[in-house]
């Protein structure tokens, strides 16, 4: 029968020291608990267990310098410290009560928080000065000492491992615990419970470091969750994230384990590391834990119904009723709560979803949606309404997503708002096509939007203005365009153009890379505000100078669409790193982020482009001043006319812009823990190249991997006629 060891008050020395005796229990074994540096204050009056061979438990305090001693039956002992946490800190409270996914945390756990590495990359170490105080030394993790271990890290390489040959002795007693010798002294050194995490400002002001950040967030949801096993019911205790690149890895595995990671896109050029800071555990990037004997929703006899990280942090609906194949990821941290949107990744079912583009009514709020980016908005809700309800504790929310996945996002980030009013919510988004109309725009202008486009990327340019109308009035223009085409007459799309109703129109502050030539086949990007259509806007209004009665290439347009490498992440990334880049240059040199060989470049670009306007306005001029398509044209024309003369004030004005910290960092500038993330990511190579002002990384020069060609009639063709005119 197992027995409790007991303290007598005659024989206790202090609270802090406690030492079971009896006069048969003839071996006396002692530990000592030490952090990297050796020293043992951090775990001192820690609650201890310890079972012997023969499943005696024996309960004791380590000293203030983290000893404790046991004398007990022969044998060794299996050593616990899985005493819960009872401290005043309200967020471990918080995390140890919430009503989902409670974690159960340790005195130990917080105590190993608040120690740090010495080693600075966060590997163990080689030698430790606590070495001599005892006759064994083990190199160990919290996760090796308590009970609960699904919500800790993975554990990582150690020199100076425990015997595990010793457990075999133990006659089956202590699951859990670390093995000791008997009559030795064992110094355990607790490996530091610290994480990594990407830095974002709060600040709703645009910020380079927000930008660079989110567009590596945002990529990685093109990778898949990467768990296994995925399959449900999963019968196993446990799961893991074996696969890279996955979100996954970065945010269950990696990050947390301390390790830097970079793993993104195969296709992506050179590597590009996120700004990361080092946090206490608990203030991760949290993905849920997985213990189907904690708790009831991971059990494996819910069948299909069986919750696990997977359906709990990543959304992929494909195979569901009504899919919209729609995937994303969440996570959050003590201050931020993540949604990322993937975007066009699959063909033919997103590109049907991007060209669904028929208006339908935006129920949550005012105005229309693109039918297409409006249902998987709704997917994507559900998911991110159910995640916020239940991890939401007053975190800024951020949202991203690139592409389509931008264009969900922030039909995604208007529900959100107007669902959780006074809710602290930013949405940054990459190459995102328009997705409502005015109505809608201005209805959700409050709603922080960074709009981030990239030099031709052709994706901010749709939906056409020629879209805008509801699906049956294009269904009939459709038709008689059918019947023109058969008649040959030259009537086409001109009543699309010309048909009442609020058009597509695009919403947020943006932000557009100018790629510039330079010497040697050199480039640099420059990022401005420009505020005009004709520049982030190139081939379509190229396409609206040459066209003839107003009417769109179509054909053309939808290939180039699908065919421009501009449109993808792996120009995005490199773009944002150069323009943090070039703003920390321009921070450190006290110079304006732009030069003057960059402002004639520029210049010379814009000059010819508003005498092709001029050129084109004066011709429809001299037209009949009453047709009614002429009208229309001449008002577009002077308003663009007009943007590009405010766009060449607005250059000249960045040209003597005064680079401040803020403009990179937000609130974060000049704080301990930028300064450290700051250090970090300098100490890598790559990010320290010699640009002049961060010219775009020499890794795009070569030609890029041939992209798969879609035409139009294939994109049609997979529609399977989705008007009814076949």
């Amino acid at each position: 029968m197992k027995s409790i060891g007991i303290f007598e008050d005659d024989l206790l020395q202090s609270f802090s020291r406690r030492v079971l005796t009896c006069p048969t229990r003839t071996e006396v074994t002692s530990f000592q608990l030490v952090d990297e540096f050796g020293g043992g204050e951090a775990y001192g009056g820690l609650q201890f267990e310890a079972i012997d061979r023969e499943g005696v438990v024996y309960q004791g305090v380590l000293d203030g310098v983290g000893v404790g001693t046991v004398s007990h039956y022969s044998g060794g002992l299996v050593l616990l410290l899985s005493a819960a946490y009872v401290g005043g800190v309200k967020f471990y409270s918080y995390l140890s009560s919430r009503a989902d996914y409670p974690l159960r945390i340790t005195e130990l756990q917080v105590r190993a928080e608040n120690t740090f590495f010495a080693n600075a990359d966060g590997t163990r170490t080689r030698s430790n000065e606590a070495m001599a105080e005892g006759e064994e030394f083990y190199q160990v993790e919290v996760r090796d000492l308590v009970e609960h271990t699904s919500h800790l890290p993975p554990s990582v390489a150690r020199h100076f491992p425990p015997d595990e040959h010793a457990r075999k002795l133990m006659r089956g007693h202590g699951q859990h615990g670390v093995c000791l010798k008997p009559n030795r002294k064992t110094v355990l050194e607790v490996r530091p419970l610290r994480a990594l995490r990407p830095i974002l400002a709060k600040s709703h002001e645009f910020s380079l470091l927000n930008m660079y950040q989110l567009s590596l967030l945002a990529t990685l949801s093109y990778a898949p969750f990467g768990q296994r096993p995925d399959e449900h019911p999963i019968t196993s205790g446990l799961v893991t994230f074996p696969e890279t690149p996955s979100s996954g890895d970065w945010f269950a595995s990696k990050l947390n384990r301390f390790e830097e990671t970079r793993e993104l896109d195969a296709a992506l050029p050179g590597a590009y590391l996120p700004l990361l800071e080092e946090v206490a555990y608990s203030a991760r990037w949290e993905v849920v834990p997985f213990d189907p004997d904690l708790y009831p929703e991971n059990d494996p006899a819910l069948g299909n119904d069986q919750e696990s990280p997977v359906r709990v942090d990543f959304l992929d609906d494909r195979g569901q009723r009504r899919a919209t194949d729609t995937q994303a990821y969440a996570t959050h941290s003590d201050e931020h709560l993540l949604i990322a949107i993937r975007g066009t990744n699959e063909i033919p079912a997103d590109l049907i979803r991007d060209i669904d583009f028929a208006q339908v009514e935006f129920t949550e709020g005012k105005g229309r949606a693109h039918k297409g980016f409006y249902e998987a908005a709704v997917t994507a809700f559900r998911f991110a309404e159910r995640y916020i309800s239940r991890f939401h504790t007053n975190q800024q929310v951020i949202i991203c997503g690139h592409s389509l996945g931008g264009a969900i996002a922030l039909l995604l980030s208007e529900m959100i708002r107007r669902k959780r009013p006074g809710i602290d919510l930013q949405l940054y988004t990459f190459g995102a096509p328009r997705a409502g109309d005015a109505t809608f725009v201005q209805s959700a202008a409050s709603l922080t939007h960074h709009r981030i486009v990239y030099n031709n990327d052709p994706a901010p340019s749709v939906p056409a203005t020629w879209m805008h109308k509801p699906l049956e009035l294009t269904r009939q223009s459709l038709e008689q365009f059918k019947v023109d085409a058969i008649l040959g007459t030259r009537k086409s799309l001109t009543s699309l153009i010309l048909e009442p109703g609020q058009p597509y129109e695009h919403h947020g502050q943006m932000r557009h890379f100018m790629v510039l030539p330079l010497v040697e086949g050199r480039t640099s990007a420059v990022l401005w505000t420009p505020g005009c259509q004709s520049i982030t806007e190139g081939e379509v209004c190229d396409r609206m100078l040459r066209a003839k009665d107003g009417l769109p290439e179509r054909r053309a347009f939808v290939d180039t669409l699908f065919l421009s490498a501009d449109h993808r992440m792996i120009r995005y990334i490199p773009g944002c790193w150069a323009a943090l880049r070039r703003y920390q240059e321009a921070l450190r040199e006290r110079t304006a982020p732009v030069t003057r060989r960059e402002l004639e470049l520029l210049t010379g670009l814009i000059r010819p482009l508003e005498q092709q306007l001029g050129y084109r306005h004066a011709a429809l001029s001299r037209a009949d001043p009453y047709r009614h398509v002429q009208q229309i044209s001449l008002q577009m024309l002077e308003e663009e006319i007009g943007r590009l003369k405010a766009l060449l004030r607005r250059l000249q004005d960045l040209a003597h812009t005064q680079v401040d910290a803020t403009m990179l960092y937000g609130e974060l500038a000049g704080t301990q823990r930028l300064a450290e993330a700051l250090e970090r990511w300098h100490a890598h190579p790559e990010n320290n190249r010699a640009e002049q002002l961060a010219m775009a990384p020499p890794e795009l020069a070569p030609s890029l991997p041939d992209i798969k060609v879609v035409t139009f009639e294939q994109i049609m063709a997979s529609l399977d006629d989705p008007f009814g005119l076949i």
